[in-house]
C-alpha cells in the first residue's frame, strides 16, 4: 500500500469513527429524553395526575377536548416508542445479527412515524397557538410532513431491496423524526454557549432565536448528514479529514447541549 493510499484510508476511517461517536451520542441523549418520557409522563398517567402533562407540554390535556386528549395521549406514547426505537434500526450490529427484529422494529418505526406526525399537525392546528406562535405551528408542520415523505420513501425502497438507498433515507428519517429533541439540545448549547443566559429566546418561545431554532432544529442536522455522505462517498482524503474535524466539533456541541438540556428540562422532573 503506497503513501496516498494508506491516507486515503486513513481519512475514510477517521470519517465513518467520528460519524460514529456522533451516532453513540445522539443515542445516549436521546435515551435519555426517552427514559424522561418514561418517568415524568408515565408515572403522571399512573397517578392521574394530567396537569403535570399541560405544565410540560404546548399543548396538553385540554378539558372538553376529547379527540385533542386523545391525539396527546398517542403521542406521548408513540414519543417514547419513536425515540427509544429509532436508533436501533440504525445499529449494523442489531440489524445483521437480529434481521427479523430490524425488519419488524422498521414496521413499528415507520408506522409510529406517520401516526406521531399526522397527531402533531392535528394538535397544532385545532389548537390556539399558544406556544411558538404562528412561525412555530409552520415549522413544526414542515418538519411533520418531511417526516412522512422520508418514512414512505424508508419503506419504498426497503420493499425494493433497493438497501443502501434505503439506509440514506433511514439516516433522513432519523433526523427529521427528532426534530423536537433537537430544538431541546439547540436551546441547551445556546444557554451552555451564553454562560447560563438564553438572549433571544422567551417562556412563549416566540424570540428571535426561538424563530430561527424552530426551523434549525430540523433543518440543520439535516444538512451537515448530506454533507457527511457526500464526503463520504464522494470527498478527497483531505475533504473527508476536514469533514471528520467537522463532525467532532459538532458532536462537542452536541454534548454540551444535551448535558445543559438535561439539566434544564429532564432530571429536574425525574
Amino acid at each position: 500500500m503506497n503513501n496516498e493510499t494508506r491516507w486515503a484510508a486513513t481519512a475514510y476511517n477517521a470519517l465513518k469513527a467520528t460519524g460514529v461517536l456522533w451516532f453513540l451520542t445522539a443515542v445516549a441523549g436521546q435515551w435519555l429524553f426517552a427514559y424522561y418520557i418514561m418517568i415524568y409522563y408515565g408515572g403522571s398517567a399512573a397517578e392521574g395526575n394530567w396537569a403535570a402533562w399541560t405544565n410540560r407540554m404546548i399543548h396538553g390535556i385540554v378539558e372538553g377536548d376529547l379527540i385533542g386528549n386523545i391525539a396527546v395521549l398517542i403521542h406521548i406514547s408513540l414519543a417514547f416508542i419513536i425515540t427509544f426505537c429509532g436508533p436501533l434500526q440504525l445499529m449494523p450490529q442489531i440489524r445483521n445479527r437480529f434481521p427479523t427484529f430490524h425488519h419488524w422494529n422498521g414496521r413499528l418505526y415507520i408506522t409510529t412515524a406517520f401516526v406521531i406526525s399526522l397527531g402533531a399537525i392535528y394538535m397544532i392546528w385545532t389548537r390556539e397557538a399558544v406556544i411558538g406562535g404562528r412561525i412555530g405551528q409552520i415549522a413544526t408542520s414542515i418538519d411533520a410532513v418531511l417526516i412522512i415523505i422520508f418514512a414512505g420513501l424508508t419503506l419504498r425502497y426497503a420493499m425494493a431491496r433497493e438497501i443502501d438507498i434505503h439506509r440514506r433515507w433511514a439516516m433522513r428519517l432519523f433526523i427529521v423524526v427528532n426534530g423536537v429533541w433537537f430544538f431541546r439540545v439547540g436551546r441547551g448549547l445556546w444557554k451552555f454557549l451564553n454562560d447560563g443566559a438564553s438572549p433571544g429566546v422567551n417562556g412563549t418561545l416566540t424570540g428571535p432565536f426561538d424563530i430561527f431554532l424552530n426551523f434549525a432544529g430540523f433543518l440543520l442536522p439535516l444538512f451537515f448528514l448530506e454533507l457527511y455522505m457526500w464526503m463520504r462517498d464522494r470527498g478527497s482524503a483531505g475533504q473527508q479529514m476536514a469533514m471528520a474535524g467537522i463532525v467532532v466539533v459538532l458532536t462537542a456541541a452536541m454534548g454540551a447541549g444535551i448535558i445543559t438540556a438535561a439539566q434544564m428540562f429532564w432530571l429536574p422532573n425525574i
